[in-house]
């Protein structure tokens, strides 16, 4: 019998270091997480009339998920920081794969009222395993990266969150027009099948714990050890971070973006569809458009805001960023509003997405800064907070949107984008919460 290779000792090309190596399966979980949760809205118009759904009862299956989701983020992350993230990874990964298979079974076997509880059940379960993958992120980049490259680091992953909302729309669509919904969500989702294996062999909680990681790298990142993630997180530290005022500040500037983050991310294929009456594959794929602009501002934004971060300090670095792409971002959804046709409507979202996703980067590095060896207990306090802006959009979306009125959810989300840039000017991102806090 062939003997299975151990990933964690392969070679790796000349000059590359293993913390990017960690990047990459990082940047491969937010992408099919995203796939994951993008793939119901899509499937959703053929799932209402096949299923008897209605598109309210959608909405409450997103709500269901964004529950969940929002649920976990700061238990999550507390749980990920005392298991490490890479059993964490694991066991949440299994749990999220396992919800969206068995999704598409469950009318093989229910019905009416007790199908759309499984359902509500399923999307549940799914926000719930897929909560602490990002507060764990934050933990990973914090230990495997100096903190000049955590804007960096932070937007490159939340550049594949766009990546994988962006291929999910034309996939599902095309997979859903050939084979049927049903099959579209099972075969888009087994690539997470091979990463989780990949992820298990190979990663680990901190470099001097991989065998592949070399002296030069780990001497590279010893004037920032102390950053790393602390296992043995107290209550008294946890009750800290929820007292902490930028915590707090940054979460609720955080939710205000995110109202728009879900507005475009989980419902313009439907606006296409609906509002704009484009067929389902020209929906498909305008709707990636967005996404691919979400993709490279995310990348762009994390980028910008490392050069900031080492020109002008950690203070002032970290929130140029959000006080220009916040209110661009407003200005461009009122835009899309306005657009004479579908196709200027697409690329007026599309740069909204990419305006407000600038600053992705800038917000997770805040965190980070702030809370240090417990980066992902905080990086779920800031999550909370961004899922709070899903809970918000998605039945106020769904409940106008159904009864054709989309421009004032758009209108709601210009007024937000704005709030959450003037709370940057109140939170302090340099301000970091030490042993003598409250």
């Amino acid at each position: 019998m062939t003997a299975v290779p151990d990933l964690a000792r392969l070679s790796l090309p000349r000059g590359m270091r293993v913390r990017w190596r960690i990047f990459w399966l990082l940047f491969g979980f937010g992408l099919m997480a995203y796939v994951q949760q993008r793939s119901l809205a899509v499937a959703a118009l053929r799932m209402m009339p096949d299923l008897g759904l209605t598109q309210m009862q959608i909405g409450w299956l997103e709500t269901a998920f964004i529950s969940g989701y929002a649920a976990l983020q700061f238990p999550g992350g507390v749980i990920g920081q005392r298991l490490g993230a890479r059993l964490t990874f694991t066991l949440v990964s299994s749990i999220a794969l396992t919800a969206t298979l068995l999704t598409p079974l469950a009318p093989l076997v229910l019905h009416a009222e007790a199908l759309f509880i499984a359902l509500l059940g399923l999307q549940l379960l799914l926000g719930i395993a897929q909560g602490p993958l990002f507060p764990l992120s934050g933990g990973v980049f914090e230990t495997w990266f100096p903190p000049l490259q955590w804007p960096l680091v932070q937007g490159g992953q939340s550049a594949g969150l766009g990546l994988g909302a962006a291929v999910t729309p034309p996939l599902v669509a095309w997979l859903m027009y050939v084979l049927g919904w049903k099959q579209a969500l099972v075969y888009s989702s087994l690539p997470l099948l091979v990463l989780i294996v990949i992820w298990a062999r190979y990663g680990r909680d901190a470099p001097d714990q991989h065998p592949s990681v070399s002296r030069t790298e780990l001497s590279e990142l010893a004037a920032h050890a102390h950053a790393r993630v602390d296992s043995s997180i107290s209550w008294r530290r946890i009750g800290a971070l929820l007292r902490n005022r930028e915590t707090l500040l940054f979460a609720l500037s955080y939710l205000c973006m995110n109202y728009t983050f879900y507005l475009i991310s989980n419902w313009t294929f439907l606006y296409l569809a609906q509002e704009r009456h484009l067929p389902v594959m020209q929906s498909g794929l305008l709707a990636a458009v967005p996404a691919l602009g979400s993709a490279l501002g995310a990348g762009a934004g994390g980028a910008i805001a490392s050069v900031c971060m080492r020109r002008y300090g950690t203070r002032w670095g970290l929130r140029i960023v959000p006080l220009v792409g916040l209110p661009l971002g407003g200005i461009l959804l009122l835009l899309a509003t306005s657009a004479v046709s579908a196709y200027a409507a697409a690329v007026a979202l599309a740069l909204c997405f990419a305006a407000i996703e600038l600053t992705e980067g800038s917000y997770w590095a805040a965190v980070m800064n702030v809370a240090r060896s417990d980066a992902m207990a905080a990086g779920g306090i800031l999550n909370t907070g961004g899922n709070g802006g899903g809970l918000v959009a998605t039945p106020i979306v769904a409940y106008f949107s159904g009864h054709h009125a989309w421009n004032l959810p758009f209108l709601l989300g210009a007024g937000l984008a704005a709030v959450a840039a003037l709370l940057w000017l109140i939170a302090d991102p340099a301000r970091q919460i030490s042993a003598a806090d409250p």
